[in-house]
């Protein structure tokens, strides 16, 4: 039992650092696993549409139990989802989506690719998919990701002969796949890649497949008939002390933005691949059938490989360093390689390990988070060998633009004797360090990425390295680091962070989009951040045409890195109805900064520096509304609060576990925000109360949930079905059913023109069966679809009214949709009519 402990606890400890951003340290068994990797020369790469559309269990089995290189290539960085964990949507959901990739992949031991498509939402086909990726672009960067990652394997996670029965962007990547498959070997295509790599063909490709895709298992047989490899990816890891289906699990809940946190599993379970082009294998249980993956594979391999099997076989656990000679020594071979391809992977698989045999820790922290572009940088570099064999620190090397600093500390590492140095260095023009692919507007479908180099990368390179100089054994062997942030919190402990470089200073508008709901001048905040100590400037706003501004700028002075200080502004927008763009912009010494730095920090990701440009819309809206005092039950996280304060409502949040039969009749309308009867626990014991409150005269609103094949209960006082039925199209024509209802009339007169403007969709999850006790209000439909009239209905129930809505307020409120204000603040006064006329009457 003992010995078991001690297995498992290395691989558990790995799990805490992940979750707490600290440097990997391998144990013994890691190490080892990492040896079995090296001498595994074969890859597979796992292409799909989104984050977590990878099948972590394939990619786990892969890289873990074949010891493959294992990489998976996502279209899209997921942008157009939705977000459990907090407000984020668009471009920032796709930054958190893309680290919860990167964490699964720690996890499983993959890679993980991108190309520059941007989610832009639902699709329900890949013609409708191609309309907004440009596909020349797209399947280039497929091309690029196979000449780059030169797999032996590919495999498509969806069907590319079945378009229009998934998500288009699923069938779409494919499609791409299939196409890129011939294409990565043709020198004709796209010629300006071969600038920096070279073409190749893999050897053969797959579909992920199994009955799922079917309509059940017999005609899953049926299909797939004699065209099937087939794998049990339920094997232990006795040096891991886990299955494989647990480590699949593990990364899979890593997507917590989608709720994806599951449970683990184990046991047997089998994988199917359907062989669709290429060399088919003649063993159906090995994809690698047929192809070497020795060390044979590559001129010169073989004496490496003689050197590291017998390293493998006579691994020590107890002692790894006793390897370290031999490892040195098939280092020095590997550099001579011939095979540049190869000989760049192994140089840096077989590094890690030597660093982690010879027990050597190797770090280099900043005393702040971040500099500017031109700002001096205090370093602390720490080096410390925990082994006995011979090592000298010759020099350490700073990476700075084009201009290297080198240091020559010239020291000893004697075994366990830390060697602290503290260093100085000042920057020039430093660019900034978001991430690369939001660096220039795109477009509604594509990430603008010019540099060939950056396509598929997952991140920004860190903007500071440092290159360790090392002599091990007399052997000239270099380590190279990312500078970070480290520090601790009582409440914590050790805590790291990358190191940034951001802009002396940035400016943010409290709101991201201000509405006006008439001509009277508002006070608009500006908060302006210092980035470096002592800054002084003037901030000023750039407004739309007939809007004005009092005053035209306003001084401010910083004293303190980090510190802020909030300027305000009045505006005041035209008399008629309006809407544009409102800039905040500070100078410094005839220098502009109109960005704005966002933080996005949660404990499973590192934390996160976004620049954005430094604006809000306004809007200027003729809206009338009744009633005031509402109540929200937060669902899986949206704005909508926010937005219908902007409009004057006072918004109130309602903890669920407190509702009771006393404390709802106090709002005039309560709203559950979105997915809440997916997200909230709590609701399904709390609808008799919220029932009761519309009975009795109350006004509840709920807003879309999604639905499983089992569907979903919404606690509707009717029958209500709940399908997954959606408008993906923002500009299908929308027709007015019920022209007379309050809801299209009071206290807002609502018309087509209305559904203007309405970004990514008109809505999803409408309802396709409900009693006649509801009104539909609305009709619309993609192109090719029947109409969808469940978008908006409203039933009566007692004195109150119950109204379920599909309609994708959570981004067309934020985004300042005018006709989107409107209709809401409609829903939010019905059954206000008669209140509104008797106070009519009495004035």
């Amino acid at each position: 039992m003992k010995k078991r402990i001690l297995i498992l606890f290395p691989f558990l400890f790995l799990f805490i650092s992940i979750h707490a951003q600290k440097p990997q340290k391998l144990s013994s068994n890691q190490i080892y696993e990492k040896i079995q990797k090296l001498n595994f020369l074969g890859s597979a790469l796992y292409i799909a549409a989104h984050p977590d559309d990878e099948n972590t269990r394939l990619i786990s089995y892969l890289a873990n139990h074949e010891k493959a290189r294992t990489g998976y290539l996502s279209l899209t960085r997921g942008d157009g989802g939705q977000n459990l964990i907090g407000p984020e949507i668009r471009e920032l959901l796709g930054l958190i989506r893309t680290e919860e990739l990167l964490a699964a992949r720690r996890i499983d031991g993959g890679e993980q690719f991108f190309t520059r498509a941007n989610d832009f939402g639902y699709s329900k086909n890949p013609k409708e998919t191609l309309e907004f990726w440009e596909k020349d672009k797209v399947l280039s960067d497929v091309v690029w990701a196979i000449r780059t990652f030169k797999p032996d394997v590919i495999i498509n996670r969806f069907n590319h002969r079945t378009p229009g029965t998934t998500h288009g962007h699923h069938t779409t990547s494919a499609m791409l796949s299939v196409a890129a498959f011939d294409l990565a070997n043709d020198a004709t295509k796209y010629p300006n890649q071969l600038k920096y790599t070279e073409t190749w063909q893999p050897k053969r490709l797959f579909f992920n497949t199994s009955s799922w895709f079917y309509n059940n298992q017999k005609d899953f047989e049926k299909a797939t008939k004699g065209k099937l490899t087939s794998f049990d990816v339920g094997v232990y890891y006795p040096l891991k002390g886990l299955s494989n289906n647990e480590i699949a699990a593990l990364a899979s809940s890593q997507h917590l933005c989608q709720g994806f946190g599951r449970l683990t599993t184990r046991g047997t379970q089998f994988e199917y691949l359907e062989f669709l082009k290429g060399d088919k294998p003649k063993d159906t249980k090995d994809i690698f059938s047929g192809i070497n993956t020795t060390w044979n594979r590559i001129k010169g391999g073989g004496e490496i490989g003689a050197i590291l099997y017998d390293v493998e076989k006579n691994f020590d656990f107890s002692n790894p360093s006793k390897h370290l000679p031999a490892l040195l020594n098939a280092y020095d071979k590997i550099q001579l390689l011939e095979d540049a391809h190869w000989r760049e992977i192994k140089l840096k698989q077989i590094k890690e390990i030597i660093e982690a045999a010879a027990g050597l820790y190797l770090e280099v922290s900043a005393t702040n988070s971040s500099t500017t572009p031109n700002g001096e940088v205090t370093l602390k570099v720490e080096a410390l060998n925990r082994s006995d064999i011979t090592t000298f620190f010759d020099s350490y090397r700073i990476k700075e633009n084009r201009v290297a600093i080198v240091r020559s500390p010239e020291k000893q590492l004697e075994n366990n004797v830390r060697v602290n140095i503290t260093d100085k260095i000042q920057l020039k023009n430093k660019p900034y360090s978001d991430p690369y692919w939001l660096q220039e507007k795109g477009t509604l479908g594509m990430y603008t990425v010019k540099n060939q180099l950056l396509i598929g990368k997952p991140e920004s390179d860190r903007p500071l390295q440092v290159e360790f100089n090392l002599n091990i054994w007399e052997h000239n062997i270099s380590f190279t680091k990312n500078v970070v942030y480290r520090y601790s919190r009582s409440d914590v402990g050790e805590i790291y962070e990358p190191f940034e470089v951001l802009p002396e200073v940035t400016t943010k508008l409290s709101n991201k989009v201000l509405i006006f709901s008439d001509n009277s001048p508002q006070k608009v905040a500006v908060l302006v951040r210092a980035g470096t100590k002592n800054v002084r400037g003037f901030v000023s706003l750039e407004v739309p045409a007939n809007w004005t501004i009092f005053p035209n700028q306003i001084p401010f002075s910083i004293a303190q890195k980090g510190d802020n200080v909030t300027v305000d502004f009045m505006v005041t927008p035209p008399v008629n109805q309006s809407e544009g763009i409102l800039k905040s912009i500070a100078t410094i010494d005839g220098k502009i900064y109109n960005k704005e730095l966002i933080e996005i920090n949660y404990n499973h990701i590192p934390k996160q520096s976004v620049l954005l440009n430094s604006e809000a819309k306004v809007v200027r809206l003729n809206i009338q509304k009744n009633g005031n005092y509402i109540g929200y039950i937060t669902g899986a996280g949206d704005e909508i609060p926010e937005s219908l304060r902007q409009i004057g409502y006072t918004v109130i949040p309602i903890d669920p576990n407190e509702i009771n039969e006393e404390n709802l009749h106090k709002f005039d309308a309560i709203v559950l925000g979105v997915r809440a009867y997916n997200t909230v626990d709590a609701l399904k014991f709390k609808q008799k109360f919220l029932l009761d409150y519309v009975e009795k005269g109350g006004n509840m609103i709920v807003q879309y949930n999604t639905a499983g094949r089992g569907g979903i209960d919404v606690g509707a006082p009717f029958k209500l079905h709940i399908s997954r039925d959606r408008v993906t199209d923002e500009t299908a024509k929308v027709s007015l059913l019920a022209k007379n209802h309050s809801l299209l009339n009071f206290p807002n007169k609502i018309e087509a023109s209305d559904f203007d403007g309405w970004v990514q969709e008109r809505g999803l999850y409408f309802p396709d069966e409900w009693s006649k006790q509801f009104t539909p209000i609305l009709s619309m439909h993609d192109k090719d679809e029947p109409a969808r009239n469940g978008s908006l209905l409203v039933a009566k129930h007692g004195k109150g009214h119950y109204i379920y809505t599909g309609l994708s307020f959570f981004r067309e409120l934020p985004a300042g949709v005018s006709g989107a204000y409107k209709l809401f603040a409609n829903m939010l006064s019905i059954g206000k009519e008669n209140i509104q006329k008797q106070t009519e009457i009495k004035e």
